[in-house]
């Protein structure tokens, strides 16, 4: 009887080694996998997208690009902005970024004291990293990590270059700035002049506006009295263009002169659609929102510190009106 307790018992130890084994082969064996820490803890990460001209087609895209590739990091992204470049609400929508102690800021530059304060004390003090996109502001006013956007001084070289293959070598130019000239129109200014100074026989009439619609008029009309048989125009300023085509078209046909702008505004492409620009200096912002997100997270998960501070650049090219 005892050794039928045992052959049983040993039978039983058998099966359940038997069993154990197998359960133990399959874990080892399965597919399962760890969840990933870091995706955890990037899901845990706020941005936010900072820009002064929210619902413009320019920024728009800016803003598609930087959601896209915060849906692919799988982080928040917030965009918010102001209408109308509303300089005060935008400055208290970057101080309340702060305040929210968000993780980190992707904002349009601005060369002004109080932009500096902000992003040089206040942030920094709070450890946020701040990306300036499109708008860069000088290295030394700013902490900012890096720049992601167009090189200003080659879009007002390209555009330069493209009066002249269109205009010829010869000719009075009009290069239309605004007043409170920010980092990136004082850029694209050096990149035009840089050019045109090489051409003796071009003569250029600079002259500065503030940007209501009202003032680009009537700085349009004085420069026009001033110089009556102008061939060309440049405004350095996008939204200022169609102000400034407005009136050339009061006086006479727009279609003679040789007219270029940028395409960060308002009004850009269906100034160019309609055959009232010449050329316009297209850049790329949906890819300047992608970027901008992907490198503030490669700075926030330290795969890539320091980023370059002289900053990232992205594609820009002449698009002629006879293309569209």
């Amino acid at each position: 009887m005892r050794k039928i307790s045992i052959i049983i018992l040993c039978f039983i130890f058998t099966i359940l080694s038997y069993f154990t084994f197998i359960s133990a082969e399959k874990v080892f064996h399965s597919d399962f996998q760890q969840p990933q820490t870091s995706a955890l803890n990037e899901e845990q990460y706020r941005l936010v997208l900072i820009t002064q001209e929210l619902e413009t087609p320019f920024w728009d895209k800016v803003a598609k690009g930087a959601i896209q590739q915060a849906q692919q990091e799988g982080v928040s992204l917030e965009v918010w902005g102001s209408y109308g470049n509303n300089q005060d609400d935008f400055l208290k929508k970057i101080e309340l970024a702060i305040h929210s102690k968000m993780d980190g800021i992707i904002v349009q530059g601005l060369d002004t004291e109080e932009f500096s304060s902000l992003t040089k004390f206040k942030a920094a003090s709070s450890g946020i990293p701040i990306i300036t996109v499109a708008n860069d502001v000088p290295i030394e006013e700013s902490l900012r990590k890096t720049y992601v956007g167009s090189d200003q001084i080659l879009a007002g070289k390209m555009i330069a270059k493209q009066l002249i293959a269109d205009m010829g070598s010869s000719g009075k130019v009009i290069i239309l700035g605004e007043s409170k000239q920010e980092y990136h129109q004082q850029q694209r200014l050096q990149g035009i002049q840089d050019i045109l100074k090489d051409y003796p026989n071009v003569e250029t009439l600079y002259a500065e506006t503030p940007d209501t619609k009202e003032q680009v008029i009537t700085t349009t009309q004085d420069l026009l009295n001033q110089l009556p048989d102008v061939d060309a125009f440049i405004a350095v300023n996008a939204n200022n263009a169609g102000a400034m085509i407005q009136e050339i078209g009061r006086r006479s046909r727009v279609e003679p002169f040789h007219i270029y702008t940028f395409d960060d505004g308002t009004e850009s492409f269906s100034l160019l659609t309609q055959g009232k620009l010449d050329g316009m200096l297209e850049q790329s912002p949906e890819k300047m929102g992608e970027l901008s997100v992907n490198l503030i997270m490669k700075w926030l998960t330290d795969e890539a510190v320091p980023l370059n501070m002289d900053g990232y650049l992205t594609d820009i090219r002449i698009v002629k009106a006879t293309n569209m």
